[in-house]
């Protein structure tokens, strides 16, 4: 039997293709909504699956025009991430069979597919697809940075979160470990081809620069709705993580920040030494930078793709404080009233401070002076890395960036 699955993001049809095939389907996909009406004709599926939201038509369209134009009787489910409901019955009033909502996992897909199409026995039971196997509503980036991270790499939790929710993409920048740190990420994205870069820097850039690159990298998927960044030893962890992509989608805001603030039922560890140094450097941020945040250094954060040019376009002056340089080059592009309110922290519930932290106490009585000169290169200087240009911007080139610094140096 034939399925028809049109959807604007080609990593959930490439799953759900490789889903239906399994169990004795002939799929054909597209993310075009004009392109899937032409192929009503040329292809005469059985079953048409389609997302509401495709930029070229919208699905509901879509829906209208099979009704009234090719057939009365041919199911049609909807699988969309809306959960507007008046979206909902505008959908069966022009004709949906079904409607499903992400997230959703591939078992209720095929279960409701086989129902709709009055359970072919041609067909194979949907118990022998993966269990617990989730498509997302949006697809997400996440950049993971990594330096000697061989011992503390918990690639069994990257992969279990993989296997479970469809429509991630993490990308793995190896920061110029010595280690076999890039033997593991190598190894790992065999496993993940669709859904794992790893970028290899071949010299030390610091974790600045190398979420920067990994930003900018994610970028260049359009499927990709949001992007942000994990420690890589997860000491913030993926359920958290959905927590700050949960707000980020349901509000206005333009970021989405984790923050360690210790309250009851949350489970924070912080050693003493390092706890007393981040409110301190809180506070001289908040004090000195006019940022207005309980905590700026959480290495958890997700924010939506059309701010990422103007976050991550240019290198970061700072090796640590480089979350404090975001907010100053919204502030100066959108203005600082505006991303205070669009900024959200988000109360962590679990983060857990794990050995081997490349922050040295050394490094930690650095970040004073580095508060000291985000102020001086944002706030004093008139020339600075942000431009005005509300245009979209391409990612620089090595050697733009080269001259860049060259310029900067000269001033």
């Amino acid at each position: 039997m034939k399925i028809l699955a049109i959807d604007d993001q080609r990593i959930v049809l490439l799953y759900l293709k490789k889903c239906l095939v399994q169990l004795g389907y002939e799929v054909e996909t597209t993310t075009n909504g004009h392109q899937g009406v032409s192929m009503l004709t040329s292809f005469k599926p059985d079953l048409v699956i389609v997302d509401i939201n495709i930029p070229s038509v919208s699905g509901l369209l879509i829906i209208k025009y099979i009704r009234e134009n090719y057939s009365v009787n041919v199911p049609i489910l909807v699988l969309s991430g809306t959960n507007d409901e008046k979206v909902k019955q505008e959908a069966f009033n022009f004709g949906a069979d079904g409607f499903l909502q992400k997230p959703v996992s591939l078992r209720e897909i095929s279960v409701r597919i086989k129902q709709l199409l009055k359970n072919p026995t041609c067909i194979k039971s949907h118990k022998t697809l993966p269990q617990e196997q989730y498509i997302q509503p949006n697809v997400v980036g996440i950049v993971i940075p990594c330096y000697n991270e061989e011992e503390r790499l918990k690639l069994e939790t990257f992969r279990e979160f993989l296997h479970k929710n469809l429509g991630y993409h993490l990308c793995f920048v190896n920061d110029g470990s010595s280690d076999g740190t890039l033997d593991l990420l190598n190894s790992f994205k065999k496993e993940f081809e669709h859904s794992v870069i790893v970028l290899d820097q071949k010299t030390n850039v610091g974790k600045a620069e190398a979420v920067r690159l990994g930003a900018l990298s994610l970028l260049e998927n359009t499927d990709i709705e949001y992007i942000g960044f994990l420690d890589a030893d997860l000491s913030t962890d993926f359920k958290d993580l959905k927590k700050l992509q949960d707000e980020l989608k349901r509000s206005n805001n333009l970021i989405c920040s984790g923050s360690r603030i210790e309250r009851m039922g949350a489970q924070i560890s912080r050693k003493g030494s390092r706890a007393i140094i981040s409110r301190i450097v809180n506070r001289l941020i908040r004090l000195t930078v006019k940022m207005p945040f309980q905590d700026t250094q959480c290495g958890a954060k997700i924010m939506k793709r059309d701010v990422v040019n103007v976050a991550f376009k240019q290198p970061f002056y700072t090796k640590w404080l480089f979350d404090v340089e975001i907010f100053k080059r919204l502030s100066k592009e959108y203005g600082h009233k505006y991303v205070v309110k669009l900024i959200s922290e988000v109360p962590l519930d679990k983060w857990t401070h794990m050995e081997g932290s490349k922050l040295s106490f050394r490094d930690s009585l650095s970040i004073l002076g580095q508060i000291a000169s985000i102020h001086l290169k944002y706030d004093v200087l008139p020339l600075g890395y942000i431009t005005k240009n509300k245009s979209s911007i391409k990612s620089e080139s090595v050697g733009e960036r080269a001259a860049n610094d060259l310029v900067e140096q000269i001033q």
